[in-house]
């Protein structure tokens, strides 16, 4: 067995952004309320792609079937989701590039294509910002309420699929950690104590 056969699953449900900007944390939060709330079948891989770029792509060609959550600009209201499918999302992921990341993933999806391990089926989840700006905040609320639909529309694409994921009797995983949202939100000082966006005197200086 080589390292991709252990990459392979049926499913890659991916997270993508950062947590340290702002509404650039949504795909990550989907994936860790996703995964805290709901047991998914063994076939499906559950992950928190970060910022990590080409790193990512030998579990993209390693899957059959990718949903991808993520913080988009489609140009449209803030807290605006938006479901992409197909040969689209290649598309909406290198549109109005807000981040590095986006960068990175776009080339992901090109390299697997050029390989000829592109997964099957792909779907994008995404959202549109409202601020990312915000070194150290976390997501606005307009974005933050989206969490909740963005994790059903994927159970949904699951079942689908053919999947079953199950509802968790209790919630796993979901403060384990500093970066978990609750023990990040905890953590935060106020806006009126921390300079997350700096000095409005200097900013035009």
């Amino acid at each position: 067995m080589n390292v991709m056969d252990d990459l392979r699953c049926e499913v890659l449900v991916l997270g993508i952004g950062n947590l340290l900007w702002a509404d650039e944390g949504f795909g990550v939060r989907c994936v860790e309320k996703l995964s805290a709330e709901w047991q998914l079948p063994e076939s499906v891989t559950a992950m928190d792609g970060g910022t990590q770029g080409l790193y990512l792509l030998p579990y993209v060609q390693g899957a059959r079937r990718l949903i991808v959550f993520d913080a988009i600009d489609y140009g449209l209201p803030p807290g605006t989701m938006k479901r992409v499918e197909g040969d689209e999302v290649p598309r909406f992921m290198g549109a109005k590039k807000m981040s590095l990341h986006q960068t990175g993933f776009q080339e992901v999806i090109a390299a697997a294509a050029l390989t000829g391990q592109l997964p099957e089926q792909l779907l994008l989840i995404g959202v549109q910002p409202e601020e990312l700006d915000d070194y150290g905040g976390s997501l606005r609320p307009a974005v933050k309420a989206r969490l909740d639909e963005a994790v059903a529309l994927a159970v949904a694409a699951l079942r689908d699929w053919g999947f079953a994921p199950q509802r968790r009797v209790e919630k796993v995983g979901a403060g384990d950690t500093a970066l978990s949202m609750s023990a990040y939100e905890a953590g935060r000082p106020s806006a009126e104590t921390a300079s997350r966006i700096g000095d409005a005197r200097y900013l035009d200086a």
